[in-house]
């Protein structure tokens, strides 16, 4: 999507409140990439993506930043914890297979694409499997009248089918049942001889099973999807994708921050995985489902509260590799508002609308969304600082009993005022023993 820079923060503003300089910093970092493939090949492979380094508390948006921008543009995104990844040499996660998660979600990125562009094809073929069950083909040499009559007879058949007048009945499909099923998280060495197998068709066998045409649609959709869409094409489309488009956001970095430089061999989430991580992020070739995925092109976004360290903590090398640095704003209570008021699917509304399917009006005066983010505020400074998920908390105490006796108030209208506010959770905010369990 070619976005401009300023395009791309009108965006992020819609869900993001504040943090103003982290949005553009990845913002312009994006539009790099756009710039960076309207160049030569040659100029295209010199100029490498300035990674970024994102510093701040738990809740201020980190994520939200990088993981709306990665939906909005189309670019194959994942989250990872660094804390979940061990050193070589130790049981656990390498720091390949984050590599490895990335050419899977371009893959699939790719094929929802593809299913969506192909519908057509695909919706045709799941009906034509279902109608000759319904309708089996005529045997040759039938006269032209005797065609004439089944094409009819299909034909309104295909418009039961489309209208589901039919998804009740009951045929038998014979499917294809692979044994050796995927598996991400398995080395590539064994997902490329799962795909060998599966093209020779060894290790499948067709299975009969009766079931309902609603069910049967879906059944067939796997099938309609190896018979009708490119899978090489799409492997090849999603590796490139995945090597020029492909963002890793690399969660708690500052967990395997070694403090003050003190390594011990004994502590395999630290030191040792930044080093295991370096040549990722510098650039190299990891073998996936995909082919020979090379690392070069793809941002890496870091992110840490750095809490108990510091940026310069980290390894000198992997310091280098983060050249972009910017640190995050705490949320004060003001900010809180804003955050409960302006984004489009802001909390307040998302529980205003899980209420509505209970056939219960609830909406929020003011003043009491100034309470509530008081309230939030109070909690972080008091306590540890967890940004707007502290909201979460607090709206979720607010209104718990509302919620289990929601069916008991079908049909009316419920206005959370500040008074409510302060008798659910006043006693609680002032109790900061009790405070520190509940909120």
């Amino acid at each position: 999507m070619n976005l401009t820079p300023k395009e791309i923060v009108k965006f992020l503003d819609d869900y993001i409140i504040g943090q103003r300089q982290a949005k553009k910093i990845i913002a312009i970092a994006l539009r790099n990439r756009y710039r960076r493939m309207l160049l030569s090949p040659e100029l295209q492979d010199d100029i490498m993506p300035k990674n970024i380094l994102m510093i701040g508390s738990t809740g201020v948006g980190k994520t939200e930043i990088a993981r709306r921008l990665a939906k909005m543009m189309g670019f194959p995104f994942i989250k990872i914890e660094a804390s979940k990844y061990t050193e070589v040499g130790f049981v656990g996660r390498d720091v390949e297979s984050m590599v490895r998660d990335l050419a899977n979600a371009a893959l699939n990125l790719v094929k929802n694409e593809q299913r969506e562009k192909n519908r057509e094809k695909i919706d045709e073929f799941i009906e034509n499997r279902i109608l000759e069950k319904l309708l089996p083909p005529l045997p040759k040499g039938v006269s032209e009248e005797k065609q004439e009559e089944y094409k009819n007879s299909l034909e309104k058949m295909r418009t039961k089918l489309q209208n589901g007048d039919l998804d009740e009945s009951v045929i038998e499909l014979e499917l294809s049942q692979n044994m050796f099923d995927a598996n991400p998280n398995l080395p590539p060495e064994m997902n490329a001889m799962q795909d060998i197998v599966k093209v020779i068709g060894v290790g499948s066998k067709k299975v009969k099973k009766e079931m309902k045409i609603k069910d049967a649609k879906n059944a067939l959709k796997s099938e309609a999807v190896d018979k009708i869409l490119d899978a090489e094409g799409m492997k090849d489309e999603a590796l490139r994708r995945a090597e020029n488009e492909g963002i890793i956001f690399i969660d708690e970095i500052d967990k395997i921050v070694v403090s003050g430089g003190n390594s011990t061999r004994q502590d395999p989430s630290r030191e040792g995985v930044q080093r295991d991580l370096l040549p990722i992020v510098e650039g190299s070739s990891v073998q996936t489902k995909l082919g020979t995925l090379k690392t070069d092109h793809i941002l890496f976004i870091a992110a840490g509260a750095f809490h108990l360290s510091k940026p310069s903590d980290l390894i000198p090398e992997l310091q280098g590799r983060f050249p972009l640095r910017v640190e995050l704003d705490s949320l004060d209570g003001e900010a809180l508002y804003a955050i409960l008021t302006r984004p489009k699917n802001s909390l307040l509304r998302q529980y205003e609308e899980l209420l509505k399917t209970e056939n219960l009006k609830l909406s929020f005066e003011d003043e009491a969304i100034k309470e509530i983010a008081t309230i939030a505020s109070r909690a972080n400074e008091e306590m540890q600082d967890i940004g707007a998920r502290r909201l979460h908390t607090v709206i979720e105490k607010l209104l718990e009993d509302l919620s289990f006796e929601a069916d008991e108030h079908a049909g009316e209208s419920f206005v959370v005022d500040k008074k409510m506010v302060d008798e659910k959770l006043g006693d609680i905010v002032e109790n900061k023993d009790l405070a520190r369990y509940i909120l």
